[in-house]
C-alpha cells in the first residue's frame, strides 16, 4: 500500500517533469501537442496523487488547495477534448510555483520525523 509520503514524492516528481518542458515557454506549449500531452499527463498524476492522500493528511495541511488540484485533475481526465489550454498554462505558471515549495516543506518535515 502506498503511503502519503510516496504520493507526495510522485507530486514532486511530476512538478519537476512539468518544469522541464514548461521552461520552453507558453508559445512552445501552445503549438506542440507533445508538450501539451506531457504537461497534461503530469498534471493528472499530481491530481491522482492528491486524490489518493489520506483525509487526515489533507486535513493536517489545509494550506495546500487539495480540492482545487483534484478538481483540475477531474477536468483533465473527463473532458480531455474540451481542455482550455490557457487555463492549463495558467496553472503551470501560477499554481505549480506555489505548490512546489509547500510539497517540499511537507516532505522535509516528514523526513525530520523519520
Amino acid at each position: 500500500m502506498r503511503d502519503d509520503r510516496e504520493r507526495l514524492l510522485h507530486i514532486q516528481d511530476a512538478i519537476e517533469r512539468i518544469e522541464k518542458y514548461a521552461k520552453k515557454g507558453k508559445q512552445a506549449f501552445a503549438r506542440d501537442e507533445l508538450i501539451q500531452s506531457w504537461i497534461l499527463r503530469h498534471l493528472q498524476i499530481i491530481g491522482e496523487a492528491c486524490r489518493a492522500l489520506s483525509p487526515d493528511f489533507k486535513t493536517q495541511h489545509p494550506d495546500v488547495p487539495w480540492s482545487d488540484i483534484i478538481g483540475m485533475r477531474n477536468i483533465l481526465v473527463h473532458d480531455y477534448f474540451g481542455i482550455d489550454v490557457e487555463a492549463v498554462w495558467s496553472a503551470v505558471e501560477r499554481d505549480l510555483p506555489e505548490l512546489k515549495p509547500k510539497i517540499e516543506a511537507i516532505l522535509r518535515a516528514m523526513n525530520k520525523k523519520s
